[in-house]
Protein backbone atom coordinates (compact mmCIF):
# COMPACT_ATOMS: atom_id res chain seq x y z
CA UNK A 1 0.00 0.00 0.00
CA UNK A 2 1.55 3.21 -0.89
CA UNK A 3 0.89 6.29 0.75
CA UNK A 4 2.03 9.83 1.28
CA UNK A 5 4.65 8.60 3.97
CA UNK A 6 5.68 5.19 2.25
CA UNK A 7 6.00 3.11 -0.52
CA UNK A 8 5.71 -0.58 -0.89
CA UNK A 9 8.24 -2.24 -3.44
CA UNK A 10 6.65 -5.25 -4.74
CA UNK A 11 8.33 -8.03 -6.06
CA UNK A 12 6.83 -10.40 -9.02
CA UNK A 13 9.27 -12.84 -8.21
CA UNK A 14 7.72 -15.25 -5.14
CA UNK A 15 10.60 -15.96 -3.65
CA UNK A 16 11.37 -12.37 -2.80
CA UNK A 17 9.48 -10.29 0.17
CA UNK A 18 7.72 -6.80 -0.86
CA UNK A 19 9.44 -4.06 0.55
CA UNK A 20 7.71 -0.93 2.48
CA UNK A 21 9.92 1.96 2.78
CA UNK A 22 8.54 4.29 5.46
CA UNK A 23 9.91 7.56 4.58
CA UNK A 24 9.50 9.07 8.31
CA UNK A 25 11.42 6.19 9.67
CA UNK A 26 14.03 6.95 6.39
CA UNK A 27 14.42 10.46 7.54
CA UNK A 28 15.21 9.40 11.22
CA UNK A 29 17.73 6.72 10.00
CA UNK A 30 19.35 9.71 7.97
CA UNK A 31 19.68 11.77 10.64
CA UNK A 32 21.49 9.29 13.11
CA UNK A 33 23.57 8.45 10.13
CA UNK A 34 24.70 11.86 9.63
CA UNK A 35 24.95 12.71 13.41
CA UNK A 36 27.54 9.81 13.25
CA UNK A 37 29.21 11.15 10.13
CA UNK A 38 31.38 13.83 11.53
CA UNK A 39 35.60 13.84 12.72
CA UNK A 40 34.91 15.44 15.82
CA UNK A 41 31.79 13.37 16.44
CA UNK A 42 33.54 10.23 15.90
CA UNK A 43 36.37 11.54 18.12
CA UNK A 44 33.60 11.94 20.78
CA UNK A 45 32.06 8.55 20.43
CA UNK A 46 35.77 6.93 20.84
CA UNK A 47 36.20 8.64 23.96
CA UNK A 48 32.98 7.01 25.16
CA UNK A 49 33.85 4.01 23.60
CA UNK A 50 37.04 4.19 25.72
CA UNK A 51 36.33 5.78 29.10
CA UNK A 52 32.69 4.34 29.25
CA UNK A 53 30.55 7.83 30.90
CA UNK A 54 32.01 11.23 30.60
CA UNK A 55 31.40 14.73 31.41
CA UNK A 56 31.23 17.66 29.11
CA UNK A 57 33.99 19.48 30.62
CA UNK A 58 36.06 16.21 30.74
CA UNK A 59 35.77 15.33 27.00
CA UNK A 60 36.18 19.16 25.86
CA UNK A 61 38.91 19.19 28.10
CA UNK A 62 40.53 15.84 26.20
CA UNK A 63 39.52 16.77 22.88
CA UNK A 64 41.07 20.30 23.31
CA UNK A 65 37.95 22.12 22.04
CA UNK A 66 35.48 24.95 23.73
CA UNK A 67 32.99 24.01 25.83
CA UNK A 68 30.34 25.09 23.52
CA UNK A 69 31.49 22.97 20.36
CA UNK A 70 31.48 20.17 22.31
CA UNK A 71 27.89 20.56 24.08
CA UNK A 72 26.61 21.48 20.57
CA UNK A 73 27.91 18.06 19.00
CA UNK A 74 26.50 16.25 21.99
CA UNK A 75 23.29 17.50 21.79
CA UNK A 76 23.07 16.84 18.08
CA UNK A 77 23.82 12.98 19.32
CA UNK A 78 21.70 12.93 21.90
CA UNK A 79 18.84 14.43 19.72
CA UNK A 80 19.32 11.36 17.54
CA UNK A 81 19.68 8.86 20.06
CA UNK A 82 23.38 8.22 19.68
CA UNK A 83 23.76 9.06 23.13
CA UNK A 84 22.23 8.69 26.93
CA UNK A 85 22.84 10.82 29.65
CA UNK A 86 22.79 10.19 33.01
CA UNK A 87 22.87 13.18 36.01
CA UNK A 88 24.57 12.48 38.91
CA UNK A 89 24.30 15.64 40.89
CA UNK A 90 25.22 18.85 39.49
CA UNK A 91 26.88 16.78 36.40
CA UNK A 92 25.81 15.01 33.66
CA UNK A 93 27.38 12.15 31.79
CA UNK A 94 26.97 11.03 28.60
CA UNK A 95 27.42 7.38 27.28
CA UNK A 96 27.20 5.35 24.24
CA UNK A 97 23.48 4.14 23.07
CA UNK A 98 25.03 0.85 21.65
CA UNK A 99 21.66 -0.60 21.19
CA UNK A 100 21.11 2.70 18.46
CA UNK A 101 24.75 2.23 17.20
CA UNK A 102 24.25 -1.55 16.69
CA UNK A 103 20.72 -0.83 14.64
CA UNK A 104 22.17 1.81 12.51
CA UNK A 105 25.81 -0.96 12.17
CA UNK A 106 23.47 -3.20 10.88
CA UNK A 107 21.43 -1.25 8.29
CA UNK A 108 24.86 0.34 6.43
CA UNK A 109 26.04 -3.52 6.43
CA UNK A 110 22.56 -4.51 4.49
CA UNK A 111 23.21 -1.57 1.99
CA UNK A 112 26.45 -2.90 1.62
CA UNK A 113 25.60 -6.45 0.69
Amino acid sequence: MNTKNSITLRSYDPQVKDVTLDFNELQEASLVIRSLNHPLRQQILNLLEEFGSMTVTQIYIKLRIEQSVASQHLAIMRKTDVLKTERNGKFVYYSLNKSTIRAVSHMVEKVNV
